[in-house]
């Protein structure tokens, strides 16, 4: 008995339940499932790999392919019909397709062409009420659609990093009342106050610093409005072992060249404020010195990151202000232009 081989096809802008049910009924029937995936800048910022590794990390038997070059007409024309189907066939070389899955008009014609059987799923989508057009317009209205791997990408994470005494908490704060959202506290602070024993903590401490701040973090990641303000990240925990234990653990290092990309933008508040000299905190000249070691830091990963200075009501005016420019998956180049304190690596 032959083997069978279901394809199906999309921008996939972004994947959702619906697109979910089309590949998971396809994977319970078919042998193989192969998956098409449009570059589609008309539709999304987002990048057509970061859409085909969705696909990848949820359906890992899937052979996604992605279409850089893909026709970008829609419609039903004839002209157009004929133009996806050759590229698909001709261009892509896909042969052997046994079933034809989807739940849209082009089912019927790409069936046809394929020789293939036309699977049509849903294609009234009241089991899934769901379109890619309304989530685009408000990914957290209808986060219940979109798998937490997808939602992540929707989000655009901020980060507040500096030396103690510096005003992250108070930012990150701030800006999720500002735009209606959630914010990642300072795990490490959280943790330190468990925990430290002389007002130190130990290298393996300091990793269960990171793990845990991660793990956290995605889970808020998930809650998120449209932005998530995190307070430090694990840069931050390996500055602190490089100055209070002169090394570093291998996998705390790991976490903090994690850091280096997790970030859609970073911003480092200033020591132009006040020095809130508490009892776990080590002075004024300390923060100093460790606010130095943070920017040679965030030079040497080649990290650009914008300073704020002034008064708080400054600081959240600037970050508003790049808010309202930046788009998440676009050059940051004019963004950063436009800002002096900015540091481009």
């Amino acid at each position: 008995m032959s083997k069978t081989h279901g394809l199906t096809l999309g921008k996939f802008a972004p994947l959702h339940k619906g697109h979910q049910s089309v590949i998971e009924i396809a994977l319970s029937e078919m042998d193989e499932v192969s998956v098409i995936i449009y570059d589609a800048p008309e539709t999304t910022s987002i990048p057509l790999n970061i859409r085909s590794n969705w696909i990848r990390k949820l359906y890992p038997h899937v052979r996604a392919i992605e279409a850089w070059d893909g026709p970008t007409e829609v419609g039903e024309t004839p002209k157009i019909k004929r133009g996806h189907e050759r590229y698909v066939i001709e261009h892509l070389k896909i042969s052997g397709i046994t079933h034809f899955y989807s739940s849209e008009f082009y089912g019927e014609h790409m069936s046809v062409a394929l020789g293939a059987v036309n699977r049509l799923i849903n294609p009234s989508r009241d089991i899934i009420p769901i379109s890619g057009s309304k989530i685009r317009e408000n990914p957290f209205l209808y986060r219940k659609y979109i798998s937490p791997i997808v939602y992540q990408d929707l989000i655009t994470n901020v980060v507040f990093l500096g030396a103690p005494s510096t005003g992250k908490t108070t930012m990150a704060k701030r800006m999720a009342g500002e735009y209606n959202t959630v914010w990642m506290a300072e795990y490490g602070r959280e943790y330190w106050d468990k925990n430290q024993v002389q007002r130190r903590l130990s290298l393996e401490q300091l990793v269960e610093i990171a793990e845990g701040h991660l793990e956290r973090e995605n889970g808020l990641l998930h809650q998120a409005n449209q932005y998530l303000f995190t307070d430090t990240n694990a840069i931050t925990t390996f500055m602190f072992s490089q100055y209070y234990h002169q090394t570093t653990p291998p996998k705390l290092c790991e976490f903090a060249n994690l850091a280096q990309s997790r970030y859609d933008l970073v911003f480092l508040c200033d020591t132009d404020i006040p020095y809130d000299d508490s009892w776990d905190r080590s002075g004024d000249v300390n923060r100093k010195t460790f606010q130095k070691q943070i920017i040679g830091d965030l030079l040497a990963r080649k990290i650009p990151f914008i300073t704020l200075s002034g008064n708080l009501e400054a600081r959240v005016e600037k970050v508003k202000s790049i808010l309202s420019r930046f788009q998440k998956y676009k050059p940051l180049l004019n963004v950063f232009k436009e800002n002096p304190d900015a540091k481009l690596p």
